[in-house]
């Protein structure tokens, strides 16, 4: 089961390939909810979280800086309240969720307090970043303190936050958090110890994925069967979402076995050291390579953070426009609206013959707007409309593409 298909580990990427063991880091650490708590009685699973403390504690001896992404919230709260399932209901879910969060922090003050080290609750909801302001005031809580020496424990407000705007899974929100802080690496600490070629539980043959590289391509070659707990809500497919956006801000990303979090300390060792690569790995892990390429962080924070509240359609010319010559996008090229947006809300760019989405962006004007110059040039919007705010729909620095130009050369070559 521990057969490795890659030779040898690729650079964790140029951005820290100046980093050394003793270099500091910021790393942010996710902890799913079938670490926390038992699946069956709901009882907190100490040892490990002992042991993410321990392990905290001396990546700080160390000088790095480190987040704590921790979900357990509605497992500790259905202890708390005796109960012996996860709500349906969405309001009562979330009350348990507001019984637990208080009881899981008090666990977190306690273990960490042994070592003298403050912590803070930090919960967020999608729309807390879908705003840039308040995107860049959260940047800013998290620098304040870390640069205070205090561990900031995250979990996404589920008290509050509402279906459709939700980050979903903690997985997708330690990727956010984890550009957010500029992090050097994310661990997503899990139930299995690595990726996989198929299901190790079932097969006995499958190989561990050390690299991956393409997280694009990677669907086709592993096995994402490693769903979530009965109480969590992530598996290993909301885990390749979160590397890809991790990725894309320039955070390494790893896959490692939670109940095991001491291996932690020796990845960092084995990645940051000037050791001959070609050595043996020291324990099972996957590593996703920061991107080489990153986005800047308005165009990550458009693509990542900010909410999408509806699509516009394009042609294949708008397209080509957007991709090829990094132009913004005109009404002449919009074929068709969906959803109800306002003037600088965020909204997804779909090319049309394909369903494909190909960017998206902040606009300068409303639906009922956009859907008024549909076709028609910016010179046409004052007597359309009575005014012109601007002479496009989305500005080319309002627009974060996600569909690359290799690519959209072969789905063109494929037309013709």
């Amino acid at each position: 089961m521990q057969k490795d298909p890659i030779s040898r580990p690729v650079s964790v990427n140029a951005r820290h390939r100046d980093h050394t063991s003793s270099s500091p880091l910021t790393i942010v650490l996710k902890l799913g909810t079938s670490s926390i708590c038992d699946e069956l009685t709901y009882t907190p699973r100490l040892a490990v979280l002992s042991g993410i403390v321990e392990t905290v504690v001396n990546l700080r001896n160390l000088g790095h800086r480190v987040v704590l992404v921790s979900s357990g919230a509605v497992g500790t709260g259905l202890r708390q309240l005796n109960l012996k399932e996860k709500p349906s209901e969405m309001s009562r879910k979330q009350a348990v969720a507001a019984v637990g969060q208080g009881r899981l922090l008090s666990l977190y003050d306690d273990l960490f307090k042994l070592f003298s080290i403050p912590i803070a609750q930090v919960l967020l909801t999608r729309s807390d970043i879908a705003e840039r302001a308040q995107y860049q005031n959260a940047c800013g809580t998290f620098s304040a303190l870390l640069d205070m020496d205090v561990i900031p424990i995250v979990n996404e407000n589920d008290t509050i936050s509402v279906t459709g705007i939700r980050f979903g899974d903690n997985d997708t929100l330690s990727g956010l958090v984890a550009g957010m802080i500029d992090a050097d690496v994310l661990f997503l600490l899990t139930d299995v110890d690595a990726l996989y070629t198929d299901n190790p539980r079932t097969n006995p043959d499958a190989q561990i994925v050390r690299t991956v590289e393409d997280i694009a391509s990677i669907g086709d070659k592993v096995s994402t069967e490693t769903s979530g707990s009965t109480l969590g809500t992530g598996g290993m497919t909301t885990k390749l979402v979160a590397a890809d956006l991790a990725t894309a801000a320039g955070v390494s990303t790893i896959i490692s076995l939670g109940s095991a979090p001491h291996r932690i300390l020796s990845i960092i060792d084995y990645l940051y050291s000037s050791q001959d690569p070609s050595l043996p790995h020291p324990c099972p892990y996957t590593l996703f390579p920061a991107k080489s390429r990153l986005l800047g962080d308005r165009k990550w924070w458009i693509h990542h953070g900010l909410h999408s509240y509806g699509s516009i359609f394009i042609d294949t010319g708008a397209v080509k426009a957007l991709i090829q010559n990094k132009s913004s996008l005109f009404a002449t090229g919009i074929t068709q609206s969906q959803g109800q947006y306002v003037a600088v809300q965020g909204v997804r760019v779909i090319w049309a013959d394909r369903d494909l989405e190909v960017a998206r962006g902040i606009v300068n004007y409303a639906s009922n707007e956009v859907e008024r110059v549909i076709g028609h040039h910016s010179t046409e919007f004052r007597s359309i409309l009575g005014y012109a705010d601007a002479d496009c729909i989305i500005h080319r620095a309002n627009l974060a593409r996600t569909l690359d130009l290799s690519t959209l050369k072969d789905l063109l070559a494929e037309g013709e």
